[in-house]
């Protein structure tokens, strides 16, 4: 991760989970990361923990199913930062919503952070790495093991619908990507169920937090962290594109 110290990070929903994780392990290796969130002051509250890190953290505040708030944020970004060199679209949300019960602006809460939140951030990501003459950026999506199989659970369903999505533009992106003769690289990750605050927002139950946490050896965001590191330093010749999974996840 050497070659990285000194550059620019992008991260959605750095709040809590996997995005905290991954701001204080990318600010260890001395990168200047920009978390946002709604939760502006959670993002902010981690900045004054790891002052005396390498890097640096800058919070700010952003709702990504707000396409106003993310391009005034990648214009901040631009005109404090230059750009950025790596984006990681972790911010995404579930409701229990299923597809023949569920409520209609739960839906559209869904496709806005899930879908087109990840979708216009990657387009600004990418143009601001062109305008600033990056070819070896990454653009790092948070997806889901949900984004490849269907399980039988039909409050996940409309949730699914998303990732699968998700698992689409991904690979869209690649070929968008390799029509430019651009080395910038897309990486989706798509882990299985990891230890985050995601069940308790959407079944508003912390009990059902406890049934699905404890059932097998869950991840952590911590090993998320790993395979986005790994990812982003792969050789420039190498794209790492999917998917991990607990050892005792079952489907």
């Amino acid at each position: 991760m050497e070659r990285w110290n000194g550059h620019v990070a992008l991260i959605t929903g750095a709040s809590v989970g996997i995005g905290a994780a991954i701001a204080r392990k990318l600010i260890q290796y001395g990168m200047k990361v920009i978390g946002c969130a709604r939760n502006v002051q959670k993002v902010q509250d981690l900045a004054d923990e790891l002052k005396t890190e390498k890097g640096s953290l800058t919070a700010i505040k952003c709702d990504v199913s707000k396409e106003d708030e993310m391009l005034a944020m990648f214009a901040k970004v631009k005109a404090d930062f230059g750009g950025v060199d790596i984006c990681v679209c972790n911010a995404g949300l579930s409701h229990d919503a299923p597809i023949l019960t569920g409520d209609t602006q739960q839906w559209r809460e869904m496709l806005d952070v899930n879908v087109l939140g990840l979708a216009i951030c990657s387009r600004e990501a990418v143009k601001q790495m062109r305008e600033k003459g990056v070819d070896d950026g990454h653009l790092v999506l948070l997806n889901s093991m949900s984004g490849h199989r269907i399980i039988h659970s039909s409050p996940e369903h409309f949730y699914t619908a998303t990732k699968f999505m998700v698992t689409a533009l991904t690979e869209c992106l690649r070929q968008e990507l390799n029509d430019l003769k651009s080395h910038i690289r897309v990486t989706s990750i798509s882990p299985g169920v990891v230890r985050t605050e995601i069940v308790a927002r959407m079944f508003k139950d912390k009990s059902k937090e406890e049934e699905i946490y404890t059932a097998f050896k869950t991840m952590e965001p911590d090993d998320v962290v790993d395979a986005i590191v790994y990812a982003v330093n792969s050789p420039g010749h190498v794209q790492v594109h999917d998917i991990f999974r607990p050892t005792e996840q079952r489907l």
